[in-house]
């Protein structure tokens, strides 16, 4: 494949057209938060809608690459099929269609070899920025028109797989808390009439997790912190580690087993996830261990105490005036309504169906993402 070498202010503009007031109040608005870290997506959270907000902008269409220019390192790319105003931390690029395609600029600016161009070559101490003139002067490797069309189009389609992976995963995650209402109405209002227990005589132990934040290490024994329970699973990758030392000092207050639930106890309050595993690992400092009892299964205890109907009765126990947090104490006291073990046994099976599910796609995820770094590192690297 022969490319020439040029610089891109040969072949892209940067366009700096400010949004007139009507613009703003029309179009819609993208700041930097609405755009993922180095996925080339917009943010799951993003909802196309005017934001008033009394600064300058720039006016952008389904034309232009919009690339982030503030903290390159962040890799924040998309192309966007509409037209909007952004804030002119990102600049709006509008490719020469005659010499350079959209969708080969998009895959250039996500490609590895760019970003670290862009990273080592920002201004700024606290907030370091490319400068849109030193942006220019990248020097982008160029095969023809048609073969940038042809790479553009391979990274569409490899695009659009892993976005279908994840929707896919996405509706997955809606499945439970449907099914739990289904099966158990709301948490709050025991429509099935059902006997109410307070958590101390349905549960068999407590433990309350407290204590100053350990020294790490580079590997050992993973140490589960709050930020590791989200969507009822621990999520390992975000765990750090600890020495066997420093674990045997550290969790004398009791280890957690399988079957147990881990509650977080404040920001965020209400994360829940069933142990699964007999491997050993350490517990941060406010997390609660629930050991659930005969009469209550594990999966329906932590689904009801994540679920939104049912945290305005963990915040009714909570104390505290700027950060809320919930103690053992108060913990054990709050009631709940305990449905018959055949039901609890159906979610359950439930929940193991959509956990393997889940696994499944979680991989297909993975490996479209991989198809499409490859094919990056084949454009943009090989």
């Amino acid at each position: 494949m022969k490319t020439r070498s040029i610089q891109l202010a040969e072949v892209l503009t940067i366009d700096r057209t400010a949004a007139s007031d009507g613009d703003c109040r029309t179009l819609p608005y993208v700041g930097l938060e609405h755009i993922e870290k180095d996925t080339g997506h917009f943010a799951e959270d993003f909802r196309q809608k005017p934001e008033i907000l009394l600064a300058t902008k720039y006016r952008f269409t389904h034309r232009h690459v919009l690339y982030g220019k503030l903290r390159p390192n962040l890799n924040k790319t998309v192309l966007p099929d509409f037209d909007g105003v952004c804030t002119t931390e990102i600049l709006p690029l509008l490719a020469h269609p005659q010499t350079l395609d959209r969708g080969y600029l998009y895959g250039a600016l996500l490609s590895k070899p760019f970003v670290k161009w862009a990273t080592n070559n920002v201004s700024g101490a606290n907030l370091p920025r490319l400068d849109p003139d030193r942006l220019l002067e990248y020097e982008i490797e160029l095969p023809d028109l048609s073969e940038q069309q042809r790479i553009a189009a391979q990274l569409q389609q490899a695009d659009r797989l892993r976005r279908s992976r994840r929707h896919a995963l996405e509706f997955t995650d809606t499945f439970l808390p449907a099914a739990f209402l289904e099966l158990f109405g709301d948490p709050l209002s025991n429509i099935g009439g059902w006997a109410t227990q307070i958590l101390d005589t349905c549960c068999e132990r407590f433990i309350d997790y407290r204590g100053r934040t350990p020294e790490y290490s580079s590997e050992g024994i993973p140490h589960v912190t709050s930020t590791c329970i989200k969507e009822h699973e621990i999520q390992w990758a975000a765990a750090k580690y600890v020495t066997d030392a420093t674990y045997v000092s550290y969790m004398t207050r009791g280890l957690p087993a399988r079957g147990d639930v881990i509650l977080t106890t404040e920001a965020p309050l209400g994360e829940s996830a069933v142990i699964k595993t007999d491997d050993r690992f350490s517990v941060a400092q406010r997390l609660l261990l629930i050991r659930p009892g005969l009469s209550i299964l594990p999966d329906y205890l932590c689904h009801l105490l994540s679920h939104r109907s049912f945290r305005p009765r963990l915040l009714q126990f909570a104390t505290g005036s700027t950060v809320k947090g919930i103690s053992s104490e108060s913990f054990r006291a709050i009631p709940i309504a305990l449905p018959p073990l055949p039901i609890q046994q159906k979610f359950a099976a439930l929940v193991e169906h959509v956990e393997r599910l889940r696994a499944a796609q979680r991989e297909a995820l993975r490996q479209a993402e991989h198809l499409f770094a490859s094919l990056l590192d084949r454009a943009f690297e090989g």
